[in-house]
């Protein structure tokens, strides 16, 4: 058995969104996850507001990449590879990100590697069941994403199968939140409601769920329409809004098309086992149903404990070690975000700029910075 020594000492930098994330593992184990969230920030205007957003990465971000390296037990010279989100995500949240993890390269002399927010979300369920299987089938449901992924190979082939067309799961369930009063985020609150009520009290419409529609598309903006103008109509009628049983009743509708179609893509391509993903991972009645779903065809689950769901630094320090284990080629110190990059780029090399050339930088002694 190989020495555990041996295997990549990465960390990664996450600031797509509003949490400051700074993991590090050695190969697939998982050594320090620190998060530092501005949710708290945010919530009084009912979602992340991007300015927002930048400015508290950018106070958060040395004290918790020093969190990090003290709870991993190691010193930032003890690094092999420097890996961070380059997107997609808020331009300005990933700039400080991305920003952050080129300065701390070069001033360590490491190798720095821009990866794919949705890629990380799909390799980090390796430090929790181990080697992704090859292909994996991964459906990620998020605040901003609700895809269906086909990956050979997590570091440089990611096939899109479908994805939502108009709000995500997760900006679904904020905005019902939002209407019932609850607060924001959403899902966890609307999970916690959804519990004690009737997920068969009201028949909320199940979008894309046609025979003529996309098999592997999906859309939630319809059925956001429906809820809320039930809970208005109630309302206007003097009555009670039933919150637990609206809950339950928008959850399974949701919960009920993510498994479905995730299910029937994972036989239409002999994929047998599935992995799940991003911040509505955590969502317990989803976890439930498609346990259930895939028991009776027969296809393994895979999904990661809630936390290493939502947003966090362990899921790119878990790709960037992936790719550092792969030998993949560095990102060079022309890497930039993109807000939009598409998932079939799990791994960003840079703008090919020429990386040994400082002539505009000064130079610094490394072993005075970092010991």
């Amino acid at each position: 058995m190989a020495d555990l020594r041996d295997e990549p000492l990465v960390l990664g930098i996450e600031t797509s969104c509003d949490e400051t994330g700074v993991g590090i593992v050695r190969g697939t184990t998982l050594l320090a996850d620190a998060v530092a969230s501005s949710v708290d920030e945010h919530a009084r205007f009912g979602g992340v507001v991007p300015e927002v957003a930048s400015r508290a990465h950018l106070e958060a971000m040395v004290p918790t990449i020093q969190r990090a390296l003290k709870d991993a037990g190691v010193v930032a010279s003890d690094l092999d590879g420097i890996a961070v989100t380059a997107g997609p995500g808020l331009a300005g949240a990933l700039l400080v990100g991305v920003s952050a993890a080129k300065a701390y390269a070069y001033a360590l002399g490491k190798p720095l590697y821009g990866v794919n927010h949705l890629a990380s979300h799909i390799c980090v369920d390796q430090l929790e069941h181990g080697a992704l299987p090859e292909p994996t089938m991964a459906l990620l449901v998020s605040g901003g994403h609700s895809s269906l992924l086909l990956s050979t190979d997590i570091t440089a082939d990611v096939r899109p199968l479908g994805a939502t067309i108009d709000d995500a799961a997760g900006e679904a369930f904020d905005k019902i939140a939002r209407v019932l009063n609850l607060g924001f985020p959403g899902g966890p609150v609307i999970d916690r409601y959804a519990r004690e009520g009737d997920p068969e009290a009201i028949a909320f419409p199940r979008g894309l769920t046609g025979p003529r529609d996309p098999a592997y598309d999906f859309s939630f903006s319809g059925l956001k329409t429906a809820v809320a103008r039930w809970i208005e109509a109630k309302r206007a009628a003097g009555e009670d809004v039933p919150v637990r049983d609206v809950s339950a009743s928008f959850q399974e509708a949701v919960v009920d098309v993510l498994t479905r179609k995730a299910v029937r893509a994972c036989k239409d391509e002999g994929v047998d086992h599935l992995m799940i993903g991003g911040g509505v991972a955590a969502n317990s009645r989803l976890r439930a149903l498609a346990e259930e779903r895939c028991e009776r065809a027969g296809i393994r689950l895979r999904v990661p404990r809630p936390k290493l769901c939502t947003d966090n630094g362990a899921m790119v320090a878990a790709l960037g070690a992936e790719m550092v284990a792969r030998g993949r080629r560095p990102s060079d110190l022309g890497l930039s975000a993109d807000s939009s990059l598409p998932v079939t780029e799990p791994h960003v090399p840079g703008a090919h700029a020429h990386t040994h050339d400082h002539d505009h930088v000064h130079e610094v002694s490394k072993d005075n910075l970092y010991s």
